[in-house]
């Protein structure tokens, strides 16, 4: 029989086991030497790690040609698959657009012919300042901006002050290079507003809080949660239709209003002039209030109309100091 192997078999096999047996132990060991290696020199550690880098960067460019070219050809496959479904998105709304111009070409017509008839009076042009929030000027106790508009900019005391979402506030002092405003959130901002879905009125009234109340709503308004607030103008300070917020929460005492806003993410704000004289007073808001049987002017939310009936009172009245008023010194005896 053949004998298997050679003197090289004899010479390397020894010196294979003996690799196979101490590999991890060389491994640590290599290790251990390259990490002691370059917290004492760490030039020469750069130099080997940019020569591998040199010698391994070809290898590696020709490597990821082919992967790359591959991401390349999928990622254009997505881009034609997502410009289709878009370009068919685009082509129905196109068609809804044309047939919604038609309609509001219809109605612009419609309107101009029943203001004619009307002899309608065409409010003054909106005019707008662009202005930049400069300070927060708010704490715990007052909720303030300071923008970088004033009455050289055409700003003025009173003047509706919007984001891009709705209502923000109004101008409460107006300097000749920057203004305040008050925000609907201040314990001393008085909007007044409408539900939009049930056209109840009532007042947004802040209260130092990021959810001011709604009041004076009569005992049968319809408020739900997520019901749009809109400014009623009434009062003289705002006018119709301007987005002021979204019903947040309605409970048994108080309704909640979640602004269109958060206060600490103003940067840009618009200060609009709709040719309004003067701020909300509380003048204006005793003659804008509704005056409507169940609301307490002072109250919050929903009251009941029996809440506040007059109290009934036994027997005589009695009679008032006002309708008997103290003699002066030259009428007593």
């Amino acid at each position: 029989m053949a004998q298997h192997g050679g003197p090289q078999q004899r010479i390397f096999s020894p010196l294979r086991t003996a690799l196979h047996r101490f590999a991890f132990i060389l491994l640590i060991v290599s290790a251990f030497g390259l990490m002691l290696l370059g917290k004492a020199d760490t030039i020469l550690i750069e130099r080997i790690r940019a020569a591998s880098a040199d010698l391994v960067s070809p290898i590696m460019n020709v490597v990821s040609r082919p992967a790359a070219s591959i991401n390349e050809l999928t990622e254009q496959a997505t881009n034609i698959f997502n410009l289709y479904e878009q370009n068919e998105r685009l082509r129905r709304e196109n068609r809804e657009l044309l047939a919604w111009q038609q309609v509001a070409r219809n109605l612009v017509h419609e309107n101009a012919r029943l203001r004619d008839l009307a002899d309608y009076t065409s409010p003054p042009p909106l005019r707008l300042v662009t202005t930049r929030v400069i300070a927060d000027m708010g704490g715990a106790y007052a909720h303030s901006l300071m923008v970088s508009s004033g009455s050289r900019d055409g700003v003025s005391k009173g003047q509706a002050v919007m984001s891009d979402e709705g209502l923000v506030g109004r101008i409460a002092e107006a300097g000749y290079q920057a203004s305040r405003v008050l925000l609907i959130t201040d314990i001393n901002s008085r909007v007044p507003v409408i539900v939009e879905n049930s056209r109840d009125r009532a007042f947004l009234s802040g209260d130092n809080t990021d959810r001011p109340l709604l009041t004076f709503l009569t005992a049968d308004a319809t408020v739900a949660p997520g019901d749009r607030i809109l400014t009623s103008g009434h009062g003289g300070a705002f006018p119709p239709g301007i987005p002021v917020g979204v019903v947040s929460s309605v409970s048994e005492n108080s309704v909640r209003v979640a602004p269109l806003f958060r206060r600490h993410q103003l940067e840009y704000l618009r200060v609009a002039d709709y040719g309004l004289q003067g701020i909300l007073t509380d003048q204006a808001i005793h003659r804008s209030q509704p005056q409507i049987d169940g609301v307490i002017p002072n109250g919050v939310g929903i009251v009941p109309r029996d809440s506040f009936a007059p109290t009934q009172q036994s027997g005589p009245a009695a009679p008032s100091s006002a309708a008997s008023p103290t003699p002066s010194p030259e009428q007593l005896p």
